[in-house]
């Protein structure tokens, strides 16, 4: 067990991706604060705002794997293909699907308003699940740096 937990410290893709996430989630909770005046615990571990830690998680991992086992390896291959598919994520269909949060809440709150419907269990949808294309750009820049800096 200890050579295991020996081994995932030693890990430095596992822990450019840890780090790329962990820098990002703490900067996107700052700039909340900052924007907002006012702090929210939830910003240091939930998804959507700015910079987009998916995307620093995946391209810390990515760069740290093309520095460490180079650009023709097995472990890069992987690790490209699965941040292709992670920033289109964040950006494409995270983000719609905030903005389908946003027209259902609002569309809620009109039939609430004028007496069509009852109170809904889950009526407050969380709208802040996906990136806009700059978030998605600021968290691969920051994520490329940690990867470089940590691979």
């Amino acid at each position: 067990m200890m050579d295991f937990l020996n081994d995932l410290m030693l890990n430095r893709i596992l822990l450019a991706a840890v780090a790329g996430w962990a820098i990002t989630q703490t900067i996107k909770a700052i700039l909340y604060t900052i924007v907002n005046r006012e702090f929210k615990l939830e910003r240091l571990v939930g998804s959507g705002g700015m910079p987009s830690s998916h995307a620093a998680t995946v391209c810390a991992m990515t760069t740290a794997a093309a520095m460490h086992y180079g650009a023709s390896s097995f472990e890069f291959a992987v690790c490209i293909i699965l941040s292709a598919v992670v920033l289109h994520d964040a950006r494409g269909v995270r983000q719609e699907a905030g903005k389908q949060a946003v027209t259902i809440t609002a569309i809620i709150d009109h039939l609430l308003k004028e007496g069509k419907i009852i109170e809904l269990p889950e009526f407050e949808l969380k709208e802040l699940i996906g990136h806009t294309p700059f978030q998605v750009l600021i968290g691969s820049i920051l994520g490329i740096g940690v990867g470089i800096w940590l691979g």
